[in-house]
């Protein structure tokens, strides 16, 4: 995200939903609805040697995983996160795009609040919004590739964000057994019913408010060394 843009004030309140089409507003509902069944058939697996969920189970954090793991990101925040602590809520940046409508209205679809930026375009405003969702205790998650590459590469605004709400960030994958690997620049991963799922949690990763513009590529190497580590292609 590019955050060298001027100041831009944003307020909750003032943040108004794009509307979609009926037939767009349709197919969200389809692709929700399929990922939900699938996500029900899976047979799902938790590694999490450090406890690091349980250990934030009162402190909201910055979810971090890569573009081609959106598929199953937030039946498995709401399995594994928000099973413990029902009252967890998340907000999810989503594109700016025509795509990234649909996106948002499937993200409504799980409970999520989605929040529509990229590092491209309204970057700097997606990075604002998603502070105010931050100071209201919402979880927040981040593909730090997306969206739109290049494939397995950490832009700065993962970094930054972290800096902004004091959030540790927590890298998570998962492996499946069974899926269809689009061709697409992300190589978007689709599960496949009755696969095993097997996510993957990572070290949360601290930013300081000290954190400064030379170290940036330092911190993007750890979340980036982090998630290939737990990623299982």
């Amino acid at each position: 995200m590019d955050t060298a843009a001027g100041p831009v004030n944003v307020r909750i309140r003032d943040i108004q939903p794009v509307e979609l089409s009926p037939g767009r507003r349709l197919l969200a509902g389809l692709i929700y609805l399929v990922i939900r069944l699938i996500s029900l058939t899976l047979r799902w697996r938790l590694h999490d040697p450090t406890d690091v969920i349980g250990r934030t189970v009162n402190r909201p954090v910055i979810f971090c995983a890569w573009h081609n793991r959106l598929a199953l990101a937030l039946p498995a925040w709401r399995r594994f996160v928000q099973v413990r602590q029902p009252t967890r809520r998340i907000a999810a940046i989503a594109s700016a795009s025509r795509d990234g409508t649909l996106v948002a209205e499937i993200l409504r679809k799980f409970g999520a609040q989605p929040v529509r930026g990229s590092s491209s375009r309204r970057g700097l405003h997606a990075l604002l919004e998603l502070v105010e969702w931050a100071k209201q205790d919402y979880d927040l998650a981040i593909t730090p590739d997306g969206p739109r590459g290049p494939l397995y590469s950490v832009q700065p605004g993962v970094a930054s964000l972290a800096q902004m709400t004091c959030l540790p960030i927590l890298p998570l994958s998962y492996s499946l057994t069974h899926k269809i690997t689009l061709k697409s620049w992300d190589r978007f991963q689709i599960p496949l019913p009755f696969s095993r799922c097997d996510l993957h949690v990572g070290d949360l990763i601290e930013v300081p408010r000290s954190y400064r513009d030379r170290e940036r590529a330092e911190v993007q190497e750890r979340i980036r060394e982090s998630l290939m580590a737990l990623a299982k292609d």
